[in-house]
């Protein structure tokens, strides 16, 4: 609980934006979305598009870390490494979804692993193949892009994305992002408003933001990044800094373990601690 914060005046100490948003949600009343769900983001409450944002994203809210949902049936291990999964010839409305991934003492998380899965424009996912599926990993300010479709409807649910969120070494937050102002958030008993992306119309397409916060502890500077060098290198064929993909297999100690997605290593990431990577055989 944090008290009562500039960004809600009226609002009594212990209650978040985030409380806020779910009581306005419930009831029904409508709301300016000037939080993701997690996180307000800076660029999101600026006025016109020609002004001037915060140089780093806002976060501060007190919040719990970004809740978790179901998995649900269509989730497929192997996607491919992209941020872009629309092709030539895709039918939708274009959205691109972005953002940052916080630890909950609110430093950016570099290197995170985000694996994004949805719906096509007609409410089916291409189960045969990976058309809507990809992974990416978070840049040295712990920002992502993916840029996609609105994901079509199908019986229900209400419009919806999937995605798993796995920080070095920690485990795997498997989660939905939704969309405001859907006729179906009401009645689709998985929904959670905490987990609304903030959405507005650009052009023929849409744009969305949401932040992740992960339960664990961010650690400033560069000890944090990607590239960092391992500090005890173990025995066994992985090593760090090489490009895996998915089939390959290592040893890691004494067990043997199988690539899931393609990635190039990282100290942090050795197959024990990241299972969204490396199955042990």
């Amino acid at each position: 609980m944090t008290p009562t914060t500039p960004d809600d005046p009226g609002a009594e100490p212990g209650i978040s934006r985030k409380t806020l948003l779910k009581a306005a949600v419930a009831a029904g009343v409508a709301v300016p979305l000037l939080a993701t769900g997690a996180v307000a983001l800076a660029r999101d409450s600026a006025g016109s598009p020609g002004a001037a944002l915060a140089p780093t994203p806002y976060c501060d809210d007190g919040d719990d870390p970004t809740p978790d949902q179901m998995e649900g049936p269509y989730f497929k291990p192997n996607s491919p490494l992209r941020t872009d999964l629309v092709t030539p010839g895709t039918a939708g409305v274009p959205l691109t979804v972005g953002g940052y991934v916080f630890g909950r003492n609110c430093v950016p998380l570099p290197g995170v692993l985000l694996d994004f899965w949805q719906a096509d424009d007609a409410g089916a996912y291409d189960m045969a193949g990976y058309t809507f599926r990809g992974h990416q990993f978070t840049d040295s300010t712990g920002a992502f892009t993916l840029r996609t479709i609105v994901p079509g409807l199908y019986p229900g649910r209400t419009r919806h994305i999937h995605v798993k969120a796995q920080a070095p070494g920690r485990p795997v937050l498997t989660t939905q992002l939704y969309f405001p102002g859907e006729p179906r958030n009401g009645t689709d008993a998985l929904f959670d408003p905490a987990l609304l992306m903030n959405v507005r119309n650009v052009g023929g397409g849409r744009e969305a933001t949401f932040d992740f916060v992960l339960n664990v502890d961010g650690t400033p500077g560069p000890t944090n990044s990607p590239t960092a060098p391992p500090t005890d290198p173990p025995g066994g064929t992985w090593a760090p800094g090489r490009a895996y993909a998915a089939g390959d297999r290592v040893t890691y100690g004494s067990a043997a373990y199988r690539c899931l997605q393609a990635h190039t290593s990282m100290a942090g990431w050795e197959p024990p601690n990241v299972p969204a990577l490396w199955r042990r055989e």
